[in-house]
């Protein structure tokens, strides 16, 4: 009998233990593809889908450039990324200015979109806690946004751990930029 309950302790440890994953798991019904596909035409169809010969259509838009994306980019542009120190998620004094740089812009000019804070880590400690750090640095972020006025609703988190890496040295300034939390703004 004790054989049997040893032998089915293992097996549910063995079940429900799993093996962990390097990459993260990203929400995908929050993010819509952002590649555009562009349809080659020929020149003498310009005439009836209303395009002139410099690809410009009637309403001043460019062939295959949603206006739309191009405000999109543009504002994303002008986000900036937060860091952390080694092994914290407490938002830095210095980095008070970025996010209330952030928080504006997300009020004001991308009013109409969702913000996506992605949480990353340097490679330092295990998949699973720099998975769970990266989560603590994103809900920071989070945290600190909505005091400065940005809708909670708008707001989604991801945790990419150590798999993002922006450098890739074996430095403490490249572990330090790997710190980070990184805002994207979703459609």
């Amino acid at each position: 009998m004790k054989k049997l309950l040893a032998m089915s302790t293992i097996a549910a440890l063995l079940l429900f233990s799993g093996c962990s994953q390097k990459d993260p798991s990203i929400d995908a019904t929050n993010e819509s593809a952002t590649e555009s596909t562009v349809d080659v035409k020929d020149p003498s169809a310009n005439e009836t889908s209303g395009m002139d010969d410099t690809g410009i259509d009637q309403s001043g838009t460019e062939a295959g450039l949603d206006a739309g994306e191009a405000t999109l980019s543009s504002l994303e542009a002008q986000l900036q990324s937060v860091t952390f120190d080694f092994d914290k998620f407490e938002i830095k004094a210095d980095m008070q200015d970025k996010l209330t740089v952030n928080a504006t812009l997300a009020k004001a000019g991308a009013s109409i979109y969702n913000v996506k804070l992605e949480g990353n880590c340097d490679e330092w400690g295990s998949d699973e806690y720099n998975y769970a750090l990266g989560l603590k640095r994103a809900k920071a972020a989070k945290d600190a946004m909505v005091a400065e006025g940005v809708d909670a609703s708008r707001i989604t988190m991801v945790s990419f751990g150590e798999s993002n890496p922006t450098c890739t040295e074996q430095t403490q300034n490249c572990w330090a930029q790997n710190r980070r939390v990184d805002f994207k703004l979703l459609p």
